[in-house]
């Protein structure tokens, strides 16, 4: 199997999730990746004393200083990177009783 995929064998590290205050947030931007692309933005946002790097189109975040929040991120060498579309407030039940 020369070159192809090997999905059986090869183990992919499972999505970690945060949740918690979102103390800080900045935004770096718009910066242009290539030609043609949409303006991107970057966001430092800090969650329960946590620094992430958050990457989007938005030049606005749905989320706020203050607000509970939840999402899913990666680790790599450059840090904590949030996946695209991943962050939102999170719903905690007990509000709703």
């Amino acid at each position: 199997m020369a070159g192809g995929f090997r999905r059986g064998n090869r183990r992919r590290t499972p999505k970690l999730e945060a949740r918690g205050e979102l103390q800080s947030m900045e935004r770096e931007g718009p910066f242009k990746e290539w030609l043609g692309m949409p303006d991107l933005y970057r966001y430092h946002i800090v969650v329960d004393g946590e620094s992430y790097s958050y990457q989007t189109e938005d030049s606005e975040l749905p989320v706020q200083v203050g607000d509970r929040v939840v999402f899913r991120y990666k680790e790599t060498k450059a840090g904590k990177w949030v996946d695209r579309n991943s962050l939102g407030k999170a719903i905690d039940p007990a509000d709703y009783q």
